[in-house]
């Protein structure tokens, strides 16, 4: 009987492919199979040895390549034929990646893994553009928050909504670039002040990284008047915004060279 492989649930990071940790690198080498999603950097792809089968389940909001049952249930078949599977995930695998699920399948079926951490957007692009999510003047607690909120059933959300605009200084909000309105207004709803700092980053560490600020009260204006800005994009709320003004360290850089390159 062939013995049973193991599946590495790694964290490619936000998107610049040096960010993907050490670990991660070292999976992608020793990989057999890689099962890689939509925002894992393709470029990554190149760690794994020429012989590993690449397997695409991206998807998209609308549009599923492969469904998560389905996904659960291929890792482990892959596993079962013997093979060392990566699972590779953009960000962190914990972080909105549905790593517990896919871990939680592997541990019913007896199929050892391991899940390596990785860099998550919310921290990066938000580092990248020039806003630390905490510091020491603006903001000492942080949040992560799916962006794919249900409006249909706004009394669920109550607490948590008043959580978000009053118990939390920095909070960065995923996927959400759809429902920015609703975000907004709901925050503002709950307490949180008009004048808010809002920053909207689409496509965080990589070279078409684009950023918008304002507030939570002309934030949803000022993002239509941008068509760069599309998902993947976190909203960052919070004082920390502020920041951007003085270390805004990545685009700025961007900006340079193509100056330099003209």
């Amino acid at each position: 009987m062939r013995e049973i492989g193991k599946v590495y649930l790694v964290g490619a990071g936000p998107g610049d492919p040096k960010l993907i940790t050490v670990k991660g690198m070292e999976c992608l080498q020793q990989a057999d199979v890689v099962v890689y999603d939509r925002l894992a950097n393709p470029a990554l792809l190149e760690y794994a040895p020429k012989t590993a089968e690449r397997i695409y389940c991206g998807k998209l909001p609308d549009h599923h390549t492969m469904r998560q049952e389905s996904i659960n249930e291929l890792l482990a078949e892959k596993a079962l034929e013997g093979n060392i599977v990566v699972r590779l995930k953009g960000g962190d695998p914990c972080v909105f990646g549905r790593a517990g699920e896919e871990a939680e399948h592997l541990a019913e079926r007896g199929i050892s893994f391991e899940i390596v951490p990785g860099v998550t957007a919310g921290i990066a692009a938000s580092a990248y553009a020039g806003i630390p999510v905490t510091h020491r003047d603006h903001g000492s607690s942080f949040a992560v928050v799916t962006g794919h909120l249900r409006e249909d059933k706004p009394e669920l959300a109550v607490d948590k909504w008043r959580a978000l605009a009053g118990g939390i200084d920095t909070v960065a909000f995923y996927m959400g670039v759809a429902n920015l309105p609703l975000i907004c207004t709901q925050l503002m709803l709950h307490g949180r002040d008009p004048q808010t700092p809002v920053a909207v980053i689409a496509w965080g560490t990589l070279p078409n990284q684009t950023t918008v600020t304002g507030t939570l009260e002309n934030i949803e204006e000022r993002v239509a008047e941008n068509p760069r800005i599309s998902n993947p994009a976190i909203i960052l709320v919070g004082d920390v915004v502020k920041m951007r003004e003085k270390i805004n360290w990545f685009e700025a850089t961007l900006g340079a060279d193509s100056i330099a390159n003209s």
